[in-house]
């Protein structure tokens, strides 16, 4: 019993990270009504592998190396703010095609560049790498998780709520069955509502596009405060000598 409410809190964790909006839900979503289900899941697919290759790292202890460098810090999150902002030009330029370049399950080498595409957005996301080095990292370590109290907006008055034991393989396999779940359902539905709205598709497009392009745009201005931030400090540091 133990063994299933341990991967159940898994799931509920996998799937409270995996399902707010952002840019990997958004290049999910572009994919998803653009070019069928199967190349939304092959999207979901590369923001996951990101995951799984993070995980690795942090278990490891080579993702702490980006919260001990700053600066590499900030040129991540620069690349990454430029990346959003190309694919949000891309996306946009999408939704002006049709509503399914390619026949709605059949893979295609669209559907690899969607895979490619969130994989190379994950992999540059320094919130990312932040999530291992923090929750991702207390998720290994022997402990205890509040597992709800880390859900947006509604976390603090959840607090305490679903407090399970971390450190376990079953808690970490949950945590990605939550995301494989997200990662297949919400193409899945977005395609069955594109079938019965005919502008369903254009307008994720779009949507899907101001999230990136919001995204890209936030992640240069955080950029760009950390570097100023930067040279404030090596300023201050050169006029102490």
């Amino acid at each position: 019993m133990n063994l299933l409410v341990t991967i159940g809190s898994g799931v509920v964790f996998g799937l409270a990270l995996a399902a707010p909006p952002g840019p990997m839900n958004a290049v999910i979503a572009e994919e998803s009504v653009l070019r069928g289900r199967v190349a939304g899941v092959r999207a979901g697919l590369g923001a996951a592998t990101a995951d799984a290759m993070f995980f690795l790292l942090a278990y490891l202890g080579v993702v702490a190396v980006v919260e001990s460098l700053p600066l590499l810090r900030a040129v991540m999150i620069a690349v990454g703010g430029v990346l959003m902002l190309y694919f949000a030009v891309d996306t946009a330029r999408g939704a002006r095609a049709s509503f399914r370049p390619t026949s709605g399950d059949e893979p295609s080498i669209e559907a690899d560049k969607g895979f490619r595409k969130a994989l190379v957005l994950a992999l540059t996301n320094p919130y990312q790498v932040l999530f291992w080095l923090t929750v991702g990292v207390g998720l290994l370590r022997p402990g205890e998780l509040d597992v709800l109290s880390r859900l947006p907006v509604i976390g603090a008055d959840l607090a305490g709520t679903l407090v399970v034991a971390t450190g376990s393989p079953a808690l970490i396999g949950g945590f990605f069955l939550g995301v494989l779940i997200w990662i297949v359902g919400f193409p899945t539905g977005l395609v069955a509502a594109e079938r019965r709205i005919e502008t369903f598709a254009p307008v994720v497009a779009v949507g899907s596009a101001a999230v990136l392009a919001g995204f890209g745009i936030y992640f240069l201005y955080d950029a760009a405060t950390t570097f100023e931030a930067l040279s404030i400090v090596d300023t201050s540091v050169l006029l102490a000598n």
